[in-house]
């Protein structure tokens, strides 16, 4: 049940904070939602980190873990989101913004995700 609250209470800070983001960086006149994107690479990096530092001489507990990537990252990014908003880029016939947004969500979130942890690897 503890687990469970630390979900709770990280997704909620994460959902808070990519509202935010998203209210001041999304744009419908530049039509790549920056702010999801900003969301979901920089949620990317930071969960490379998170389970890095856990993976590496258990630096983070596992409630740690669980609040900070399971509740805080999962509530940060969102794969909803970046789906709905490709619908409407595609909808609106918008096909390189959503080509160019499609393409670099998932490299560099990838790449985010590996930075993180090699990042983690070097340092420590």
């Amino acid at each position: 049940m503890k687990q469970v609250l630390l979900v709770f209470i990280g997704g909620g800070f994460g959902s808070v904070l990519r509202y935010l983001i998203g209210k001041y960086l999304n744009s419908t006149e530049s039509g790549i939602p920056y702010g999801t994107f900003a969301a979901n690479i920089l949620g990317s990096l930071l969960i490379g980190l998170i389970l890095g530092l856990a993976i590496k001489n258990n630096t983070l507990s596992s409630n740690q873990t669980v609040l900070l990537a399971t509740g805080f990252c999962g509530g940060f990014t969102t794969f909803s989101t970046f789906a709905y908003e490709n619908h409407v880029l595609l909808k609106s016939g918008d096909f390189m913004n959503f080509a160019l947004y499609t393409i670099a969500s998932f490299v560099l979130g990838f790449l985010a995700v590996f930075f993180g942890m090699y990042l983690v690897k070097i340092i420590s």
